[in-house]
């Protein structure tokens, strides 16, 4: 998956914001994370600083599903990379949904059996998700990024992220 995501200022026309940083994290296809049930791995994590179209490109796998959870990918965006790299100052934290079309296909496949299992074990929908329950349907559509693409070619995802400066 080739995940691009935009940073706007919505107080100014939303003009782009480069040098944002934007670390984004989420668990594999076994719906394991790095450095939380899996403490002495890190992998599917990444920072990277808005370019001056407010932009950064993030390549990684679709996530996995674990019980519990609606498929999703955290993030937090930091006005600074040194920021970002100390862990203080976020301008925003959130997650985003994965397309409920993108899961049932990438699910279907052999590598992704036990997100398979979690998904349709109860975790198919934003509407019973802890987290994304309490969003409107507004709000659900910013946080569920735009994925064309299959599970042969890979995925585009695209998403703006709007901050208020």
């Amino acid at each position: 998956m080739t995940f691009t995501i935009t940073v706007v200022d919505v107080n100014n026309g939303c003009a782009p914001l480069s040098g944002y940083a934007i670390y984004i994290w989420h668990c594999d296809k076994d719906g394991n994370y790095s450095l939380y049930n899996l403490p002495s791995e890190s992998y599917l994590r990444g920072v990277q600083v808005t370019d001056s179209n407010g932009q950064v490109t993030f390549t990684t796998i679709v996530p996995g599903c674990y019980n519990g959870r609606y498929p999703h990918i955290h993030f937090e965006v930091f006005s600074s990379l040194a920021n970002a790299t100390s862990g203080n100052y976020a301008r925003l934290i959130s997650q985003f949904a994965i397309p409920a079309t993108v899961c049932a296909a990438v699910y279907a496949t052999s590598n992704y059996a036990t997100s398979s299992t979690n998904y349709n074990n109860g975790n198919n929908s934003t509407s019973t998700d802890n987290i994304f329950s309490d969003a409107t349907s507004a709000q659900l559509a910013v946080m569920t990024p735009t994925m064309t693409g299959s599970v042969s070619g890979g995925y585009t995802a695209t998403t703006t992220i709007g901050i208020s400066t």
